[in-house]
């Protein structure tokens, strides 16, 4: 099989709040995975949840304490996105998988035949980012790349500190320090990357990536493994 490209796309990508950049953006990654696609590539998108998981677990909190119930209507939300992103590229003729599996193992099995999967969310208390990361080592992926709404990671949060830094090149032990390793976040809670797939990522000694997915060509760089705008993380 050739080699398989793993990518988390953030559900704040498909934001419902800018329909006219969703628009171009959808279109643009449509021609992205068409490009992918005819020229034999297999790529895994693992989308995010975004506002729909938001909403439907801002609704359930006031009745719900539990969070791993909490994480299944925020799965749920991943799995709606993803439905989403599977349709558009089955009606433009892609070879995607028909089904947006549930499990590690159901993916990379429908990767055997297919050049595209689209998939959300596993079990609770794995956001898309470890589901990505996880993914990315069962395939043997050369790195994984975390598509979201921010263009770096930074060494401090900079929607706090105005001071915060772009960082370009770091190890995952830098990003661990950042973000923490191993502790779940909050159902429907964000960072960067999320703590869980650091540890993931460590364990199985799996090179990320950062960057901005609301910019195509930066995607389509790092998935040719040229330079790109973004972060990368050294195992």
């Amino acid at each position: 099989m050739s080699p398989v490209h793993v990518v988390a796309l953030g559900g704040s990508l498909l934001r419902p709040e800018e329909a006219d950049a969703r628009a171009m953006w959808m279109g643009q990654l449509r021609q992205l995975m068409v490009h992918l696609e005819g020229n034999g590539r297999r790529i895994a998108l693992v989308v995010g949840g975004g506002l729909p998981a938001r909403e439907g677990i801002e609704l359930a909190k006031t009745s719900i304490s539990a969070p791993h119930r909490l994480d299944e209507i925020g799965i749920a939300g991943t799995r709606l996105n993803a439905t989403v992103l599977q349709q558009v590229l089955l009606d433009i003729g892609c070879d995607v998988a028909p089904s947006v599996p549930h499990t590690i193992d159901d993916a990379r099995s429908l990767l055997d035949d297919h050049h595209i999967v689209v998939m959300g969310g596993t079990v609770p208390g794995h956001t898309t980012d470890t589901v990505a990361v996880k993914l990315a080592a069962a395939v043997h992926a050369r790195h994984c790349i975390i598509a979201t709404n921010v263009s770096h990671v930074y060494d401090k949060d900079p929607r706090a500190n105005d001071d915060a830094k772009a960082l370009t090149d770091i190890t995952l032990a830098e990003l661990g320090a950042i973000v923490g390793v191993g502790q779940p976040l909050e159902p429907g809670a964000s960072a960067v990357v999320d703590p869980v797939a650091v540890a993931v990522a460590m364990e199985a000694g799996l090179d990320l990536a950062v960057l901005d997915g609301r910019d195509i060509r930066r995607l389509d760089d790092a998935l040719d493994g040229k330079l790109f705008d973004g972060t990368v993380i050294k195992a």
